[in-house]
């Protein structure tokens, strides 16, 4: 189907480390959707905020600008889409 992103990451179970996004344009904005049973957070560290991240949370973000990850939980399975 017709898509305007680059490409679509499926992450399961895995912490996301801080990071920039490199393949995204600085211009536009990231889609970061969490699926699945778990009760992780999104951090941006760049502006010291912490997020619910439950499932059914969407979230846009510049990810090549903004450092941004999602530690360790502790309960469920974590599916985001990115």
């Amino acid at each position: 189907w017709p898509s305007i992103y680059v490409s679509i990451d499926v992450i399961v179970n895995q912490e996301t480390p801080p990071h920039l996004d490199k393949v995204s344009a600085p211009s536009l904005l990231d889609l970061l959707v969490s699926l699945g049973t778990h009760d992780a957070q999104f951090h941006i560290g760049d502006l010291g905020s912490i997020f619910g991240y439950q499932p059914g949370t969407m979230i846009y973000l510049a990810g090549q600008l903004l450092c941004h990850s999602v530690p360790k939980w502790e309960n469920g399975e974590r599916i985001a889409l990115a």
